[in-house]
């Protein structure tokens, strides 16, 4: 057979440690392909762990298809050299990833948005990760059977060889994993993580034809494409349309964007769903849901309190503790963030005042690690767009209740105007309501947010009523008379969420699906009578 002749000619093979780092990296490559692959869609369709389930299920699929091609053709044609040119196949198209990945994730988008109607943000991350990721993980699935036929000299060690390459590609899988996430993605970005793994890949296939000096146009070939995707992929940016940000980079938790306008200074953590934070240039009110949460501290009557304690879990960039320092100076507040690199970038650009005291943890750890009362707590943590479902719970809001000081306040930001039966609103509502007798709810107008408020004791709409005389600023004052006329007391029902069952993503990818439908709507009706001349008219 020509692949048993070739080992003759290819000395390299005569040394077994090549075959198993071959298998080692192999291994690596996969895991921080997966992890990048969910950073590099994260920041256009969330990393919620529906966007994960896709993620993960296409890359087995593609392995699976890798593996049963890869056994096939390693009995049919056990040529070495056709393995190692699919490594350097492979490496060149995960380079290219960070080239070409964000303009086929919008490509893929564009197309979607005129003619899906439901399930928008499901289909297209799914499309957008078979299209950028099955290619390459499938040639990947076939290193470990082509392995077993090179490694394995006969029946006797067959087992222990086998296990060998197993061990091998399982604490590459290992390495893969926490590199990623720990090392380079925090320290050097998605892209160029791409980079490097597709790098190591790239110099194994060298290694290999460079060792007998043969295909070496092929070689060339693949490193000079290798370094032109290096070149233009290792600073793009996943915003590319943005010519002016202020500032863009990674942490471990996010995709993170500032932005600048002539009133307002801007974080995204997503580049096509809204604002995370904001701040106004003129210290004013936002116009946002924030606003709206300082009728939280009014119906406390922070007013006629000694050392009133407010704290805020998702603190984000500070925006309501910095509301809160200006409005209720004589109140103590402390935040509670897990992404550290938000808090940085609260100090540089957002001008949190150094007053507050903010601890980088989970705000439902922190409740549990704390024995403090308060008397408002801000409920404000969001993944992406959807609602962590640990802080969603009949368990996380018991964890509320029991820190709020006597006649204190739960303000919760509810993300999405979503309502009808099953909706996550109503859900959360009623989880809240099963907890908190005292449950009102406003919407925010011009946005898709709604401020829910709870308390143990009272009638909210009343004792907001009661303290509004109390608010010395006009402004504010004007405001929460506003706000007061919106409040609405809410009755719970019966869609309670616990540790146990709380899909807040699947009804938080529903409630997006509908906000996109409502905003395109209008466009997909053009498209549909007049076709893409008709739609590029309108822009």
């Amino acid at each position: 057979m020509e692949g048993f002749d070739i080992m003759g000619t290819r000395p390299i093979l005569k040394n077994k440690l090549y075959l198993y780092l071959t298998e080692f990296f192999a291994g690596v490559s996969v895991m921080a392909v997966e992890l990048g692959a969910s950073r590099l869609l994260a920041p256009y369709f969330s990393s919620s762990q529906i966007v994960w389930t896709i993620i993960i299920g296409t890359i087995m699929i593609a392995m699976a298809l890798g593996n049963l091609w890869g056994g096939r053709m390693a009995d049919k044609d056990p040529n070495t050299d056709r393995l190692y040119r699919r490594l350097l196949i492979t490496a060149v198209w995960i380079a290219a990833i960070p080239v070409l990945g964000k303009y086929v994730i919008l490509g893929i988008s564009g197309l979607l948005v005129l003619t899906v109607s439901t399930n928008f943000l499901v289909i297209a991350a799914f499309c957008a990760c078979v299209v950028i990721f099955v290619f390459p993980l499938f040639l990947l699935g076939t290193v470990t059977p082509c392995l077993v036929k090179y490694t394995v000299d006969s029946l006797n060690d067959s087992g222990r060889t086998v296990g060998n390459l197993g061990a091998c590609n399982t604490i590459g899988s290992i390495l893969g994993t926490f590199l990623p996430t720990f090392v380079t993605i925090p320290a050097v970005g998605t892209a160029v993580t791409f980079l490097l793994f597709s790098g190591i890949l790239l110099v194994i296939g060298l290694v290999y034809f460079l060792s007998a000096k043969t295909k070496l146009k092929t070689c060339l070939v693949s490193l000079v494409l290798f370094l032109l995707c290096a070149v233009l992929g290792s600073g793009g940016s996943f915003a590319f349309w943005e010519k002016e940000l202020t500032y863009e980079g990674e942490s471990m938790y996010n995709y993170l964007q500032v932005k600048e306008t002539n009133r307002r200074v801007i974080l995204s953590t997503n580049v096509l769903f809204g604002v995370q934070s904001v701040m106004m240039k003129d210290d004013g009110l936002t116009g946002m849901y924030y606003d709206y949460a300082l009728a939280a501290p009014v119906m406390a009557d922070l007013e006629e309190k000694t050392n009133p304690q407010i704290l805020i879990l998702g603190n984000g960039t500070g925006t309501y503790a910095r509301q809160c320092t200006t409005y209720f100076p004589q109140a103590r507040i402390e935040g509670v963030e897990i992404d550290s690199k938000i808090t940085d970038l609260a100090y540089e650009y957002f001008d949190m005042p150094e007053s507050v005291d903010v601890t980088t943890y989970d705000g439902r750890a922190y409740l549990q690690a704390v024995d403090k009362k308060y008397d408002v707590i801000l409920v404000d943590a969001y993944q992406d767009i959807t609602i962590p479902f640990q802080m969603s719970s009949t368990e996380f809001f018991t964890l509320v209740r029991d820190h709020l000081a006597p006649g204190g306040v739960m303000v919760v930001n509810l993300n999405m105007h979503s309502d009808g039966e099953g909706s996550i609103n109503q859900a959360l509502c009623d989880t809240i309501a099963s907890i908190f007798p005292s449950v009102c709810t406003a919407d925010v107008p011009n946005t898709t947010n709604r401020e829910l408020f709870a308390a143990l004791d009272g009638d909210l709409p009343q004792r907001m009523a009661e303290n509004l005389a109390q608010v010395e600023n006009p402004a504010l004052a004007e405001h929460l008379t506003t706000v007061a006329e919106a409040l609405t007391p809410y009755t719970g029902g019966g869609h309670i969420l616990t540790d146990d069952q709380a899909p807040v993503e699947v009804l938080g990818m529903r409630a997006i699906d509908g906000i996109i439908q409502e905003e395109l709507e209008y466009y997909q009706d053009v498209f549909r009578e007049e076709g893409l001349s008709g739609l590029l008219k309108q822009f």
